[in-house]
């Protein structure tokens, strides 16, 4: 019987594998592998609290292809060697696997079809973890689209997108050696700083379909208001398990889709459109491959950032910055690793436009600390924030701080969890209006920090 070796990465996942749905299709024998790839050129590495999240994705596919009779093989090293060698371990007579939209990863993957060709050895890749494929979607003059909203609507006259492949009912493949899993050291020990996203967070497929589930029973009703409110289990919280393929995107719309009941069809519009921004934020990858480190618009290369702001984000940082909702929102994204999107704007606004901190040292601290850190949504989401980037946030848009807790958590709920030393004060959204022992005061004036950077953003729009 052939052996077809089925290549996982960003799709830790059985259900809606078309990779693996491709090899088990044939009636080979399928080896699984995942290869932890920190060698290859321009393979960024992963942040800490995506690592911690990685370890135990795996050990969860682990037992579930277990279960069905297979074996999932760890490797480390760069994929370009590790995995011909695995071909040559195994006998396997092809190779598939999912497509990946970075340009360093599709580097790699387009050395691995040219040496499979020279070698005889079947090659496929497959459209598995975005709707749409970046260039899939384009404008009536042919080019990527810029602008999400119109993006958006193209994407929604096309074709529905397919459903969802089921998972295999067994699995099959002799086995080859594989690296211990504890070997790769992904988990924090000196000190071990988790137990905050232990507590918070099961990574894992079941855990994925478990929570997708939970959300429309019970979630998604009301959701264009709950999303808004960070005190509240507002949102999905899907992202980490999008990000590392524990679920696909087609399953996740499948279910939405689904849904029937005419009071949640605004609710689920909009949860859809949150897919979208992610579709969105691929097509801006894979056109623009120094996303993370490189301005979109590349008027900005001329900003004058802060030099001397090392200080004051160390403060941000570590949510000491004396304003309660940045704090709360860095001690959220410290303690669980995520951070509540309404909050990730306003945090990333404070660094960029109030301490005038260039972007990309936020894009690197949330690269490290959050549990879905993507490296499409990532970067997008800064550059829109900073207005670099593609359908920027307007310049003169500035979060305050004080008016978002106030107008999206009222009762300073979402402050008093992460910022427990205001849970005595009379004035928590401002808290330097009285005496708040432990608090620190403010690192910034408000309104001088602000018309600091409407200065600096107009001169760069006068240049």
């Amino acid at each position: 019987m052939a052996t077809t070796l089925v290549w996982l990465r960003d799709d830790l996942r059985l259900a809606d594998n078309p990779a693996l749905h491709a090899a088990t299709g044939n009636g080979d024998d399928v080896i699984l592998c995942y290869v932890w790839d920190d060698e290859s050129p321009g393979i960024r590495p992963l942040g800490g609290a995506a690592r911690w999240w990685l370890h135990h994705s795996l050990s969860a596919l682990d037992a579930s292809v277990r279960a069905l009779g297979g074996t999932l093989i760890l490797r480390r090293g760069a994929a370009g060697s590790t995995i011909p060698e695995m071909i040559r371990q195994t006998g396997a007579t092809s190779v598939f696997w999912n497509r990946r939209y970075g340009l360093a990863e599709r580097t790699v993957d387009a050395g691995l079809k040219d040496w499979c060709a020279k070698q005889g050895v079947a090659a496929a890749s497959f459209k598995a973890n975005v709707l749409f494929e970046p260039g899939e979607v384009r404008t009536g003059a042919g080019e990527p689209y810029k602008v999400f909203t119109p993006f958006w609507r193209a994407c929604m006259d096309r074709t529905a997108p397919r459903g969802p492949f089921p998972a295999p009912r067994t699995l099959s493949g002799a086995g080859v050696p594989s690296d211990p899993l504890d070997s790769w050291n992904l988990l924090p020990t000196t000190p071990d700083w988790a137990h905050g996203l232990a507590e918070t967070w099961t990574p894992g497929e079941d855990a994925a379909q478990h929570r997708l589930l939970d959300f429309l029973d019970s979630g998604v009703a009301g959701y264009r208001q709950a999303r808004e409110r960070p005190a509240v289990e507002g949102t999905s919280r899907l992202s980490p398990h999008l990000r590392f393929g524990e679920i696909s995107p087609f399953s996740v719309w499948d279910a939405v889709q689904a849904r029937t009941d005419s009071s949640l069809t605004e609710d689920l519009r909009i949860f859809r459109t949150e897919l979208g921004w992610r579709e969105f934020c691929n097509q801006l990858l894979y056109f623009n491959p120094e996303l993370a480190t490189r301005n979109y618009r590349s008027a900005f290369d001329a900003f004058r950032w802060e030099k001397s702001g090392r200080a004051e984000v160390s403060q941000w940082s570590a949510g000491s910055t004396g304003y309660p909702l940045i704090d709360a929102g860095m001690r959220q994204l410290w303690h669980t690793g995520w951070m509540h999107n309404r909050v990730r704007m306003a945090t990333a606004s404070f660094l960029v436009k109030n301490l005038l901190i260039d972007w990309r040292v936020g894009e690197q601290w949330f690269w490290d600390t959050l549990v879905d850190a993507d490296a499409a949504s990532n970067a997008a989401n800064w550059q829109w924030v900073a207005g670099s980037g593609a359908d920027a946030s307007p310049y003169f848009r500035i979060f305050n701080p004080v008016t978002q807790s106030r107008k999206f958590d009222p009762d300073a709920e979402y402050l008093l969890r992460f910022v427990p030393e205001l849970r005595s004060a009379n004035f928590p959204h401002e808290p330097w209006k009285e005496s708040v022992e432990g608090y620190p005061a403010p690192i910034v004036d408000l309104q001088e920090s602000r018309q600091r950077a409407l200065s600096a953003y107009q001169k760069l729009r006068g240049t």
